[in-house]
């Protein structure tokens, strides 16, 4: 065996938790959608918020915020 080589499994690292939870609120018996879904592909695919842009992963659709 070569000097430095380590033997046995590796060390598991541990992920990021998903932000989808954080685009639903529940009040009472309802859930509340809070983000903004993309107006070509319809409800059920929300726009993901950037900096300056909303922005759709699946048709590419894309609104720009003005800062005013």
């Amino acid at each position: 065996m070569a000097k430095g080589a380590k033997k046995g499994k590796k060390k598991k690292k541990n992920k990021k938790p998903s932000k989808r939870w954080e685009k639903y609120k529940i009040e009472g018996e309802k859930i509340m959608r809070q983000g903004k879904f993309c107006p070509r592909c319809g409800p059920g695919v929300f726009l993901a918020k950037h900096k300056n842009r909303l922005y759709c992963g699946k048709c590419h659709y894309t609104e720009f915020i003005s800062s005013q």
